[in-house]
């Protein structure tokens, strides 16, 4: 699939047809749920724009997600249904005779949610027999699942080899979005942190071919600290990320890494230091950026005209380690809509930026993590095939 900032998207504003048909509409709503109550409700109401403009045009909408750890999606559905003010009706099953004779009963602007996907071993294997039987149920299929358009997966893949097929607004959206870091508005600045350097080396290169700057932070900053030769003491780190690492490097030269950080012995202490890169003990643990690291990075995301941010800076999640990711997050907002355009994305990013409370102010928040990193990569999307061209 070529990128390109002029792509087609067969979205459902291009649908003659529309009225009263009854639509399959697969949403991603793997929101957190804990002892059945939902902890944050913001990919379910991303949605609402779509299912809005289908009621619109008196259709029958069945829509289907998945929901991790085992979970049934029955809180979401009902969820959806308070922030729609609506009826909706919760099929404990995702095929078979309970869902058959609901869509047989349906009325123009009826919703029905079914049970959650992966409770069928048919959609992780993106069984075709599966695919075929949820789509038998309806004449029209619309993806507004763009996180998880990147697996092979029944639901968004399979799938459109039985229904006309495509994109809701929430997926346009996000395509329209990433496309602006794809052909960005120079000098594109790109802020990557987070964990595992091996699920981020392909963002890497393509972002380190079109920024002005890249900057480095979080644990993935471990290894390119000890690619230079420096100690990170018992900071997260492997070998294979520090050679990975020093290929970076040697190729791109625009590559920005903290100056100093901010070490502790234990992840969970309050006792910490701020020391150069070059100072860190063998007992000490790197668990945010800096201050000057801080100023240093803020320079360079100053002069940005279009910035993207992914993976927290530090160990956010304490108290005393949080700076660095919020002050980052704090100025990127700053620098957004108007100034630059700005692009965040990845679960625990967002949950970053939401704690700064100014959110609201960047032009772009994606629902998609490893989506996200896959589509600006130019890794394969299945669930974008024959939808976005």
């Amino acid at each position: 699939m070529k990128i390109s900032h002029r792509v087609k998207i067969k979205s459902i504003k291009n649908i003659k047809n529309l009225a009263g048909k009854t639509v399959l509409l697969r949403a991603d709503l793997n929101v957190p749920i804990e002892q059945g109550l939902i902890k944050d409700d913001y990919k379910i109401v991303a949605i609402l724009p779509t299912i809005s403009y289908l009621l619109r045009y008196n259709t029958k909408i069945i829509i289907i997600t998945h929901i991790n750890k085992d979970n049934t999606a029955k809180p979401v559905a009902k969820r959806l249904g308070q922030l729609l003010g609506k009826k909706i009706l919760f099929i404990s099953q995702c095929v078979g005779h309970k869902v058959e004779s609901a869509v047989s009963n349906m009325a123009p602007k009826d919703i029905i949610f079914l049970e959650n996907l992966r409770f069928n071993s048919g959609e992780e294997k993106n069984n075709k027999k599966f695919a075929k039987v949820l789509a038998s149920s309806a004449e029209i299929y619309v993806n507004d699942a763009f996180a998880v358009s990147h697996r092979n997966h029944a639901s968004v893949s399979a799938i459109k080899k039985y229904l006309p097929a495509y994109s809701g607004l929430l997926l346009e959206k996000e395509i329209l979005n990433l496309n602006k870091i794809l052909e960005p508005r120079q000098p594109l600045v790109s802020i990557i942190g987070g964990v595992k350097i091996q699920t981020k080396i392909f963002l890497i290169k393509k972002l380190s071919e079109k920024s002005y700057r890249i900057l480095i932070g979080g644990a993935l900053a471990n290894n390119f600290i000890a690619a230079h030769g420096f100690k990170i003491g018992r900071s997260l780190v492997d070998k294979a990320g520090i050679k990975i690492a020093a290929k970076l490097i040697k190729k791109y030269k625009n590559i920005i890494l903290p100056v100093d950080v901010i070490v502790a012995k234990e992840i969970s202490s309050a006792n910490y230091k701020v020391k150069p890169v070059n100072q860190v003990d063998q007992d000490d643990i790197v668990v945010d950026i800096g201050p000057r690291t801080i100023k240093l990075f803020i320079s360079f995301i100053r002069q940005a005209n279009t910035i993207i941010w992914n993976g927290p800076l530090g160990c956010f999640e304490n108290e005393h380690f949080k700076h660095g990711t919020l002050s980052i997050g704090r100025f990127i907002a700053l620098r957004s809509t108007g100034s630059a355009f700005g692009v965040v994305g990845g679960g625990e990013t967002i949950e970053a930026l939401k704690i700064t409370k100014m959110e609201h102010y960047v032009d772009w928040i994606s629902t998609g993590g490893g989506a996200m990193l896959a589509y600006l990569s130019n890794e394969k999307m299945p669930g974008l095939k024959g939808i976005v061209k």
